[in-house]
């Protein structure tokens, strides 16, 4: 995916809080930015929630092959 720059304005102690936190987790403050506003937006989880149902509709056949139809908790 294609990257460009966003330049924003902030306040020192945010930008001194956005260097330590991202300092802390061994990542660049740009990656941090970028998780933030992935997590805020809800990118992550849909996308996983996305590719999980894509994955289970591909294999249904193969789960219900393996381990029946029936459901847990419907025994």
């Amino acid at each position: 995916m294609a990257k460009t720059q966003l330049n924003v304005r902030v306040e020192e102690s945010t930008a001194e809080t956005a260097r330590d936190r991202a300092s802390r987790r061994g990542i660049s403050v740009n990656r941090y930015i970028e998780e933030l506003v992935q997590q805020d937006a809800g990118e992550r989880g849909r996308t996983f929630v996305e590719a999980a149902a894509d994955f289970m509709k591909s294999y249904e056949s193969v789960f219900a092959e393996e381990f029946g139809t029936e459901r847990e908790g419907s025994r």
